[in-house]
C-alpha cells in the first residue's frame, strides 16, 4: 500500500531549482538558509533584500531620466524642422513589443490563478476526506458510548438482582464486564484516530486564500490593462501625428516604469520564494503541525510510501479486534443471562447491542479504507504539481513580463520625449495652394490684370506687347501717376472712341454729358476740387465704349 515511483511521485520542477539556488543574503551580506519558513525574520530579510534589486534599478533608472527631461527642458535652442519618421517607426516597434511583454503578463496571471485556484480546490477535497475521517470515528464513539454503553448498563443493572444459581450467574458476569470493557476500549481507539486530526483544519486557511486571489487576480489584470491602453494611446499618436497625445504618454510612461519595476520587485521576491517552497513542499506542512503524531501522520500522507506505516494501524486493528471480542462476548452472556432472568425479556435488548456492534464494526471498516494514504496522497500531488508547475511557471512570467515592460517603457518615454518637441501645433487656417484646380492658371490671371490696367489708365505699351505681369503693371502704373490728370472726358472716353481728333475734342464734353448713367451730373457752379483722378465723381462707361465680354475676362 503505497507509490511506485514515477507519475506518483512528486518532482521538483526546474524553475524551482533555478529560484532556490539564487542567493540568500542578510543585509550584511552573508548566506542565510535558503529554505522556505515564512516565520524567520532572517529568511524574510533575504527575500526582502532580492526584492530591493529591481526597486534599485528604478531608482537608476528615475535619476537618468530626470538628467535626460532637465536636458530637454533647459535645450532653447530653435528646432529646425526635420524628419522624425525614424522615431515614429521607432516608437511603433517598441510599442508593439512593449504590448507582447504585457501580454505576456497577463498570459502568466492567467496560469498563476489557474494554479492557485487548483490548489485550493485539492485543499479543499483533503480538509473533506478529514472531515470524513473525523465524522466516522465520531460516529463510531457515539455508537459505543452512548448506545452500546447505555444498554450495557441497564443490562447490568439487571444483574443486580438476586438469582438462585450463583454459578452461573458469576460466568454471565465475567462476560458482561469483557463486554464492557471491550466497548470501552474500542471507543477509545476511535477517540484516539481522532484527536491528531482536530487541529488539522484547512477551511480557514483556503478561505483566506481565496479571497487574496478574489482581489490580486482582478486587480494584476487592470494594472496591466491600463499598461496595454497606454501603448495603445501612443501608437494611435505616432500614427495620427498626435503631439497632444504623445505629451500625455511622457507623463503617464513615468507612471507605468513605476509601476512596471515595483511590481518586478513583488514579483521577484514571490518567485524565490514559491521556489523554496518548492523545493520541499512536504517538510513545510510538516512544519505547520503541533505535535510530534500529527507530524508523523503529515509524513505519511504526504510521502506514503511503502516502507512507512500506517500511523493509525495500531488503533484500528486495536478497535476491530475489541469490536469482534465484544461480538463473541455478547453471544457467550446471551443464553446465561436469558436463564438467569426469563422474566425480563433480554431477547430485545441483545438484539440491539448486536446492532450497535456491527454498526461499529462498519464503521471502522469504512474508517480503515479512508485513512488510508493513497487517496490524501493523490489529493496532495495534484495540489502541489498545480501551484509549483502551473503557478510558479506563470509567476516566472509575470516577473519576465514585468522587467522587460520596465525596460520598453523607459525607451519608450525616451524616444517620446525626443519626438514631440519636433511636431509644431496645427494652423487656425488653412493655407490654400496655388495651384487650386478650382482657381484659374497663373497666366490668366495676369492676362486678365493687364487688360483691366490698359483699359482703366490708357493703352501706353504698343499693340503688338504682350500683356505686362501684375507686378510690372503695378510698377507702371505708379509711375504715371505722378503725372497731370487729362480731362475727365478723355479719361472716360480714352481706348474706347477710334475717330478723328477734331471731332472727338468737340464732342468730347457732350458726349461726357450723355454717358453719365450711374453718377452724379456735373455741377455748373464752381466747387473746391476733390482729390482723386476723378475729383470726386463716379466714373462710368461712355454709350460709345466697347462692351466688356466674358472672353476679356478668361
Amino acid at each position: 500500500m503505497g507509490v511506485t515511483p514515477g507519475e506518483d511521485a512528486y518532482s521538483i520542477p526546474f524553475l524551482a531549482r533555478l529560484l532556490h539556488s539564487l542567493p540568500h543574503l542578510n543585509v550584511t551580506f552573508h548566506q542565510v538558509n535558503n529554505s522556505f519558513d515564512p516565520q524567520s525574520p532572517v529568511y524574510l530579510e533575504s527575500l526582502g533584500i532580492l526584492g530591493s534589486i529591481p526597486a534599485a534599478w528604478l531608482i537608476l533608472t528615475l535619476l537618468v531620466l530626470l538628467i535626460y527631461l532637465l536636458t530637454r527642458c533647459c535645450d532653447r535652442k530653435p528646432r529646425p524642422s526635420r524628419s522624425i519618421s525614424a522615431l515614429k517607426v521607432s516608437l511603433a516597434i517598441v510599442s508593439v513589443l512593449c504590448c507582447a511583454a504585457i501580454g505576456l503578463g497577463l498570459y502568466g496571471n492567467d496560469d498563476l490563478h489557474n494554479g492557485v485556484v487548483r490548489l485550493l480546490e485539492e485543499g479543499r477535497q483533503v480538509d473533506v476526506l478529514v472531515s470524513k475521517i473525523r465524522n466516522q470515528t465520531e460516529a463510531i464513539e457515539r455508537q459505543l458510548r452512548v448506545q452500546a454503553s447505555s444498554q450495557l448498563v441497564q443490562l447490568r443493572d439487571i444483574f443486580d438482582e438476586p438469582v438462585s444459581n450463583m454459578t452461573l450467574y458469576k460466568q454471565a458476569s465475567v462476560y458482561l464486564e469483557r463486554t464492557i470493557s471491550n466497548n470501552t476500549m474500542a471507543a477509545n481507539a476511535a477517540a484516539d484516530i481522532r484527536q491528531p486530526l482536530i487541529g488539522l483544519d484547512l477551511m480557514p486557511k483556503i478561505h483566506v486564500g481565496e479571497k487574496v486571489e478574489a482581489v490580486r487576480w482582478p486587480l494584476t489584470m487592470a494594472v496591466l490593462s491600463i499598461l496595454l491602453i497606454l501603448c495603445v494611446i501612443l501608437l494611435v499618436g505616432v500614427a495620427r501625428h498626435s503631439r497632444c497625445a504623445l505629451i500625455a504618454f511622457s507623463v503617464c510612461g513615468l507612471l507605468a516604469v513605476i509601476a512596471s519595476y515595483l511590481m518586478a520587485s513583488v514579483y521577484l521576491a514571490s518567485s524565490v520564494a514559491l521556489g523554496d517552497l518548492c523545493i520541499a513542499p512536504d517538510k513545510f506542512i510538516e512544519d505547520q503541525a503541533s505535535t510530534e503524531l500529527s507530524k508523523e501522520i503529515l509524513r505519511y500522507y504526504t510521502s506514503c510510501e511503502r516502507a512507512r506505516a500506517n500511523p493509525f494501524t495500531q488503533r484500528l486493528r486495536e478497535a476491530k479486534t475489541t469490536i469482534e471480542n465484544m461480538r463473541a462476548n455478547l453471544n457467550s452472556l446471551k443464553q446465561p443471562a436469558i436463564f438467569l432472568f426469563p422474566k425480563k425479556q433480554l431477547d430485545t435488548k441483545f438484539s440491539s447491542l448486536k446492532n450497535e456492534v456491527n454498526l461499529a464494526d462498519t464503521s471502522v471498516t469504512i474508517l480503515t479504507t479512508a485513512v488510508d494514504c493513497r487517496a490524501l496522497h493523490a489529493h496532495y500531488l495534484r495540489g502541489s504539481r498545480a501551484l509549483c508547475n502551473v503557478g510558479l511557471l506563470g509567476l516566472t512570467m509575470m516577473l519576465v513580463s514585468a522587467i522587460l515592460a520596465g525596460l520598453l517603457l523607459t525607451a519608450l518615454v525616451w524616444v517620446d520625449s525626443h519626438t514631440w518637441i519636433y511636431i509644431r501645433k496645427r494652423k487656425d487656417y488653412h493655407q490654400v495652394n496655388e495651384t487650386d484646380p478650382y482657381l484659374p492658371p497663373p497666366q490668366a490671371s495676369q492676362a486678365i490684370a493687364a487688360r483691366t490696367l490698359q483699359r482703366s489708365q490708357g493703352s501706353s505699351y504698343p499693340p503688338d506687347t504682350p500683356p505686362p505681369s501684375y507686378t510690372s503693371a503695378l510698377m507702371h502704373n505708379r509711375t504715371h501717376a505722378s503725372a497731370p490728370f487729362p480731362h475727365e472726358a478723355d479719361l472716360l472716353l480714352d481706348g474706347c472712341d477710334m475717330r478723328p481728333s477734331e471731332h472727338h475734342r468737340g464732342a468730347a464734353h457732350m458726349s461726357h454729358l450723355r454717358g453719365h448713367t450711374l453718377g452724379r451730373l456735373p455741377s455748373h457752379h464752381h466747387e473746391p476740387a476733390l482729390s482723386g483722378p476723378n475729383n470726386g465723381k463716379y466714373a462710368t462707361l461712355s454709350k460709345q465704349c466697347k462692351t466688356l465680354e466674358s472672353s476679356d475676362f478668361y
